[in-house]
């Protein structure tokens, strides 16, 4: 029997066929990416506020990253015993810059190598596999 998976949060982002998609925003007037959805845009050069719903996904650059190597506080939800982790800041070829936990071990990540966003566990409960995007070097 497989274990259901459960987005960890509804309605941010989704998975068919091994694909990742964020749900997000973006301002037709600027272009200004915006993830979560954005009520209105941010950028001080916009003029024009008209935001529109986008998805995001694809492949990307991993422009810096850190390493997780103690548990976070509550409420973060992982699984027993705590792995360490390496944190992405990812340059997506839509022009959303991301942060994002990695599956590569963190002693494999490297600054500047291409990723792609893709949908992993993030921790379990109740018999379910809780996720979250994340991004894989490729």
């Amino acid at each position: 029997m497989s274990e259901q998976r459960v987005p960890c949060v509804e309605g941010l982002f989704t998975e068919s066929n091994g694909a990742a998609t964020l749900h997000g925003s973006r301002c037709a007037g600027c272009d200004t990416p915006y993830f979560p959805k954005s009520a209105a845009c941010h950028n001080p050069e916009c003029n024009d506020s008209r935001m529109e719903d986008y998805d995001f996904g694809g492949k990307g650059v991993l422009w810096s990253y850190s390493v997780a190597d103690f548990p976070p506080p509550p409420p973060h939800k992982f699984d027993q015993p705590f792995v360490p982790y390496a944190m992405g800041v990812v340059d997506l070829e839509c022009g959303l810059r991301l942060i994002g936990q990695m599956v590569d071990k963190p002693e494999d990540v490297q600054v500047g190598s291409d990723v792609e966003l893709v949908i992993d566990t993030l921790y379990h409960e109740d018999d379910k596999a809780f996720t979250s995007w994340k991004f894989k070097q490729i």
